[in-house]
């Protein structure tokens, strides 16, 4: 989402980099995003936006690949927005931006998604917690709880946290000038096997 969309909706703009409307919108807790989402929705009916799942948001993630990120084994900054000095499994070092760059402005994933790879760390609809056991389709975390789902890496993260099936958690209130969000559309179930 970016600031430009946030700002439309809630006229206001909490990011920390304000420099480009295009920058992803960042600073924002789970629980603003709700209001967000909620507001958009009002807004324009039928629209259905939400959150993507955990299992929607590493689905199109990987784009179809089994690598830690969907350009393949490793990443360099070129690709991704990440702390360049702290590369992935051997990598090499390189730039480190130190704030976000414009939605859409490094090179897409092979579904042609943009930075789902570093940036900012994403909100995912559900609460973090264990896995179930045993191969799961469309698997769905708990509706609630302590914290909630991110993914993505961020442009202050090393390259490993950027890897695809990389997972964090944290509050819902929280707000942070690494955490933005992505918008999934239509109704919630439409992940293939994780």
């Amino acid at each position: 989402c970016t600031q430009a969309l946030w700002q439309a909706v809630t006229g206001e703009n909490p990011s920390r980099f304000k420099d480009n409307p295009s920058h992803p919108v960042e600073q924002v807790s789970w629980d603003d995003v709700q209001g967000f989402l909620g507001e958009l929705n009002r807004r324009l009916p039928g629209l259905e936006a939400r959150l993507p799942s955990e299992a929607e948001w590493e689905y199109a993630c990987r784009a179809g690949t089994t690598t830690p990120f969907s350009f393949g084994a490793n990443i360099a900054p070129e690709e991704v927005n990440y702390h360049g000095e702290y590369p992935y499994a051997g990598g090499r070092k390189g730039l480190f931006r130190g704030k976000t760059v414009a939605v859409a402005s490094l090179p897409a994933n092979a579904w042609g998604l943009y930075e789902m790879h570093g940036n900012v760390l994403e909100w995912c609809a559900d609460g973090y917690g264990k896995y179930a056991n045993g191969p799961q389709v469309d698997p769905r975390g708990a509706p609630d709880g302590a914290l909630r789902v991110l993914r993505g890496g961020s442009w202050d993260f090393n390259g490993g946290n950027a890897r695809s099936a990389q997972r964090n958690g944290i509050g819902p209130g929280r707000r942070d000038g690494i955490v933005g969000f992505r918008l999934a559309l239509g109704p919630a179930g439409s992940a293939e096997p994780a």
